[in-house]
């Protein structure tokens, strides 16, 4: 079973590891991590529709480095994908993250995150 090497920082490894389950994970990178609360509002604001990181950097007032930043950890373990090119690239929930979204409910609703988003 993956394990991090002695000293580093705890983190699930990569979508590729069949060791964790989406519900898991989806618990772990939205509040056992800094910056869950924010990654929920990405996952919610693509969710409700697809966006790129500049529409979504306005519609949840966050720096665009910051959405970036989310948005890498999002697409590493599985929680969003992109499609288009880089620059215009539009990121939406995986079809994974879509058939467990009722844990994603669940989550933000324990963390007090708003679903509606649609001020943009």
């Amino acid at each position: 079973m993956w394990a991090p090497p002695p000293g580093a920082a705890t983190r699930l490894p990569p979508h590729g590891s069949c060791y964790y389950s989406m519900d898991s994970v989806l618990w772990y990178v939205l509040t056992g991590t800094r910056g869950g609360d924010n990654r929920a509002r990405v996952l919610a604001a693509v969710a409700e529709r697809p966006r790129n990181p500049n529409r979504l950097a306005e519609a949840l007032d966050l720096d665009y480095k910051t959405v970036r930043h989310h948005l890498d950890v999002l697409v590493e373990h599985d929680i969003v994908a992109s499609s288009g090119d880089e620059y215009g690239a539009v990121y939406d929930p995986t079809d994974r993250v879509r058939d467990h979204w009722d844990v994603v409910e669940e989550i933000l609703d324990e963390i007090g995150v708003d679903a509606d988003v649609s001020h943009d």
